[in-house]
């Protein structure tokens, strides 16, 4: 994995509906930053369209593209027909923590196994088309301890790391309770180490 840990996925909650030889298709597209909301999505899914014939799913949690955090299944439809064209297209469409159920009503019509490749895959790339993304940041929070002759030096290395003050304490020091992006974390530390000659105090709270 890069170490700049910041990727694009969901913006919010995305579902798609598409009728392929009297079958309703319904994809549900939702962002999950663990195994745990994918599954989460799957059992209310379930829940909310009880009369369905298939829910169908995949997941990918973590950046796009990535294999450690991956699952799917078929739920009875013929192996290899529904979960892996679903993970294919989550693994190529450039998005990662994202979790899709394919919610089916059969319309009396087999489609056949390729027929159900295209039905399942392409029902997940519709939904995609329609979704808006945002931009995940792994963030990082750290304890400063400064010399109060040091704190403009210090404050003046803030924007270039993208660091936000979240809260500020006056007593013997300056206590700076901060947060930035991971991926900036160690250029940040050596920046402000060399704008104090070493004495300022960096912790994780």
């Amino acid at each position: 994995m890069s170490p700049n840990r910041r990727y694009p996925i969901l913006a919010e909650q995305v579902s798609v509906e598409q009728t392929v030889d009297r079958s309703r298709f319904l994809a549900t597209l939702c962002p999950a930053a663990t195994v745990t909301e994918a599954q989460d999505l799957v059992e209310r899914l379930r829940g909310e369209c009880p009369d369905a014939t298939h829910h169908c799913w995949a997941y990918l949690v973590g950046p796009p593209g990535s294999t450690a955090q991956v699952g799917m299944s078929d739920d009875g439809e013929p192996h290899g027909t529904a979960g892996r064209p679903m993970l294919d297209v989550l693994q190529h469409c450039g998005l990662g923590d994202i979790a899709a159920v394919v919610t089916r009503w059969f319309g009396g019509t087999k489609l056949g196994k390729g027929g159900l490749v295209r039905a399942y895959g392409g029902t997940v790339g519709l939904a995609l088309a329609d979704a808006e993304t945002s931009l995940r940041t792994c963030w990082k929070e750290l304890t400063l301890r400064i010399g109060y002759a040091q704190v403009s030096a210090v404050q003046h290395r803030y924007p270039a790391h993208e660091v936000e003050l979240l809260d500020e304490v006056f007593a013997a020091d300056v206590t700076h309770h901060v947060r930035l992006p991971d991926e900036h974390r160690a250029a940040f530390e050596v920046a402000i180490m060399d704008a104090t000659a070493g004495t300022i105090e960096v912790s994780e709270p």
